[in-house]
């Protein structure tokens, strides 16, 4: 136990309580001080309150336990701090400017830097006694053991707050071959997007996403026969009011609010609206197709897993290995979404008959994308299934241009004009 006078003990534990008030002061400025446009601090409850009870918990805990202890919680804190910190302040800092809960988040990075420094010499500091061979493989131990735990644990809870806090990119005019008009789509929970539209030349449209910058290549390839295309940016990113979410959760609203806009546009025939999705892009177009029929067509492209729901069908030992990973990694990104994850994509292309269904996978993908052939076994309905060995994420325009093309605008022609 640290006792009140002024020893190194003591000292190490006023520079810990320091560190964490510095990330504490991070956590309520990001979740209710400084929440992003169209967001209030009661959108943040969970994310805002839990993470500074955990930290009141620590200040409480770490005088009254050993030493190995308190730098095992010195360098579990800082690691999560120093990597939650790059992942989103000090990222913003460097691709923009930084603004809003940027300074408290740089500062909380820097607190996460010096919880690492505590930890690791408490770690090196303590339990001095017996051989030198005794002492060094028990540290080789503390360390092995330090790495498990830093990539089971500590890693998934750092990537689950830069899910869900990423940082904006400016977005700049592009070239989408025809003239588009700049509109703005209204989400069910209020959230205002912006975005493209290039009106439709054959009564289609098709909503390609996400982003108004990824899926640019495709709607050219989609403006050049004669479709509407509508481009916006996902809540939390570009100019779009929300909380950014990697994994897409709750963006189905999103995907809603532009199949909303299609069907108000003289320019688009009832039942002539399709999604091309990328990545989080294709799972979104899949889930909403599955809720709402108003969306006839989905190409999805590189669609992975969302959360532990999916993670836990991934083939081979990579299942069993990063199952702790995947676990804590979907427990962050709901505590800090505010909200629990999506149906498994499995149970929702199921639910998508009998409209088509397209999906397309690359040999070496990321993020699950080996589980399309389960979603395709899945479909009940009209299906097509193309993996492309020579591909990488979402790749396959860049990879096969012309067969991608033919490919893809036969798909819409059959599903949106063979009427």
């Amino acid at each position: 136990m640290i006792n009140g006078q002024r020893t190194p003990a003591r000292r190490e534990y006023e520079v810990f309580l320091a560190a964490i008030a510095a990330i504490g002061l991070y956590v309520l400025d990001d979740s209710f001080l400084q929440p992003e446009p169209g967001r209030s601090a009661g959108d943040h409850v969970a994310s805002g309150t839990i993470p500074v009870l955990v930290l009141v918990a620590a200040a409480l805990v770490y005088p009254r336990v050993r030493a190995g202890a308190r730098g095992v919680l010195a360098i579990c804190l800082g690691g999560t701090a120093l990597g939650a910190g790059i992942a989103v302040p000090v990222r913003h800092a460097i691709i923009d400017t930084p603004t809003g809960d940027d300074y408290t988040g740089i500062l909380a990075t820097l607190a996460g830097l010096v919880l690492l420094f505590v930890g690791v010499l408490t770690l090196w500091r303590s339990r001095r006694g017996g051989s030198r061979k005794r002492r060094y493989g028990r540290r080789a131990l503390i360390g092995i053991v330090g790495a498990v735990v830093a990539f089971e644990l500590v890693a998934p809870i750092a990537f689950g707050f830069g899910i869900t806090h990423k940082a904006r990119s400016p977005v700049s005019a592009t070239d989408l071959i025809r003239p588009y008009e700049e509109i703005s789509l209204r989400t069910s929970d209020g959230l205002r997007l912006a975005g493209w539209y290039v009106p439709s030349r054959n009564g289609a449209s098709v909503i390609a996403f996400p982003g108004r910058s990824g899926p640019v290549d495709h709607a050219r390839m989609l403006i050049r026969h004669g479709y509407g295309v509508l481009l916006f940016d996902r809540r939390g990113e570009g100019e779009s009011d929300g909380d950014a979410n990697l994994f897409g959760w709750g963006g189905d609203k999103d995907v809603q609010a532009a199949i909303s806009f299609l069907r108000s546009r003289p320019d688009v025939h009832a039942g002539r609206i399709g999604g091309l999705g990328l990545s989080v892009g294709g799972e979104l177009m899949l889930e909403t197709a599955a809720k709402t029929d108003a969306l006839r067509a989905v190409v999805s492209e590189g669609a992975g897993f969302r959360s532990i729901r999916e993670a836990s069908q991934l083939p081979g030992a990579s299942r069993w290995l990063l199952f702790p990973q995947n676990v804590a990694l979907t427990a962050t990104t709901a505590l800090f979404a505010n909200e629990g994850p999506p149906p498994n994509l499995k149970e929702l292309v199921a639910r998508i008959a009998p409209r088509p269904v397209f999906l397309i996978y690359a040999k070496h993908g990321q993020g699950g994308e080996e589980l399309n052939p389960d979603y395709y076994e899945a479909a009940t309905g009209s299906k097509e299934l193309w993996k492309i060995d020579d591909a990488s994420h979402t790749g396959g325009l860049d990879a096969r241009p012309a067969e991608y093309e033919r490919r893809v605008v036969a798909f819409f022609d059959r599903a949106l004009l063979d009427k």
